[in-house]
Order: structure tokens, then sequence, then C-alpha cells
């Protein structure tokens, strides 16, 4: 299947994945923007926090991106990740001036005619659809359990796995769930045009582990 995913995409995925963990890299050194205060660390400390974001953040969102692709491609339909260059700086600025990330580096475009002239279908589309989220969903288990390696109680003390398994469980969860929320061209809504049941599955899934990730652990 990876033959599938084409040099421009490649590329496209790539600047995408580093715009946004740069950008969550900068919310963990400067939670208020660069305005407000800022963690006092060193090179050291700040590359490790951007090294956690790639593996996290990063990873979420091409794997994300990926599930959409394939699952397009499982139904006969072609589909290529694009990014979107202004939205990109658009999370970067955010990040680096009020502390809030904006995740929509672009777009994983469907060309919802096959070959053999049949368009796609809501159901199609809505599974299409739902693949993001529920991979982010699913990434959450391998990180809770970095976490647990890495112990809960040990967080404080900085532990490096427990601090990359905290935040690949949040990061996910932020994706599911803002990609579920049911509104313009986002995920949630194609998968409520196709299936109640699976959206209200999806979308509580993904604010339980959010909510979990935040006031639990």
């Amino acid at each position: 299947m990876l033959e599938k995913i084409t040099r421009r995409e490649e590329y496209d995925l790539f600047a995408a994945w580093l715009a946004i963990s740069l950008s969550f890299a900068i919310i963990k050194l400067a939670p208020y923007g660069i305005l407000g205060y800022i963690s006092p660390v060193g090179p050291t400390e700040a590359l490790t926090y951007f090294v956690i974001a790639l593996l996290t953040a990063g990873i979420g969102l091409v794997l994300h991106e990926l599930a959409h692709k394939f699952a397009a491609i499982k139904f006969g339909f072609w589909a290529e990740f694009r990014k979107n260059n202004f939205m990109l700086l658009v999370a970067v600025a955010l990040a680096a001036l009020v502390g809030f990330v904006f995740a929509a580096p672009g777009a994983t475009v469907i060309y919802n005619v096959r070959l053999d002239g049949r368009t796609i279908s809501r159901e199609e589309n809505g599974k299409i659809s739902a693949a993001g989220p529920l991979t982010n969903l699913l990434l959450c288990i391998p990180f809770a359990g970095l976490l647990l390696v890495g112990g809960v109680s040990s967080l404080a003390s900085g532990n490096l796995l427990a601090q990359i398994g905290l935040f690949g469980v949040q990061i996910n969860a932020m994706i599911a769930t803002f990609n579920m929320l049911p509104i313009s061209i986002l995920d949630g809504n194609k998968v409520l045009s196709w299936n109640i049941a699976v959206f209200i599955l999806l979308i509580v899934a993904s604010f339980g582990v959010l909510i979990s990730s935040f006031y639990i652990l």
C-alpha cells in the first residue's frame, strides 16, 4: 500500500508533520503564547519537546490522513493528501502568539468517481471519514501502554517514556475529538450523515478519552 503514496504526497505529509509538531512543541514551552509565561528551558529540553511532538502529534496527523487515503482506495477511489500552506502558517502562528493549535494542515482529497464511472456512496464516504478518528483512538492504546510502563507517578519527575505516553494519548484524543465534530467539512459531519450510531460511538469515545487524559491521569 505504501507504493500508492506519491512523491508530492510524501512531501506534503512531511511538511505538515513538521509544522504541526513544531506547533505543539511551542505550546509546551509557551502555553499562553510568547507574550505570556515561557518555560525557562535550555536547547536540549526544547529539542526534547519537539521530538516528543514529532512522535505523538506528528505521527497522529500522518496516520489519520493515511487512514482516509487507504480506506478510500479500498473502495476503489483514488485519494491524496494535500497540505495547505496558509493553514500550516496559521497553526504555527497561533501556537506562538496565543498558545493554541488549530490543527488543520490540509486534507485528504478523495476523487469520488471511480474508473468505472460509479460515484461514492454516503456509506462509503462515512466509512472513509470514520477511518481517521478511529485510527487516532486506536493510537491512544499503545501510548497509554507507554504511560503505564513509564509510570503515571513518574510524570512529575519528568520520566520521558511517561511524557511521550501521556502526550500521545492527549494529542490523538484531541485530533479525534476535533475531527468528529459534526460541522462543515469535518469527518464527524460525514459520519453522522451515514450512521448516527457510529457517530455517537466515536464522538463519545473521543471526548471520553480526551477528558480522562487531562482530568483523571
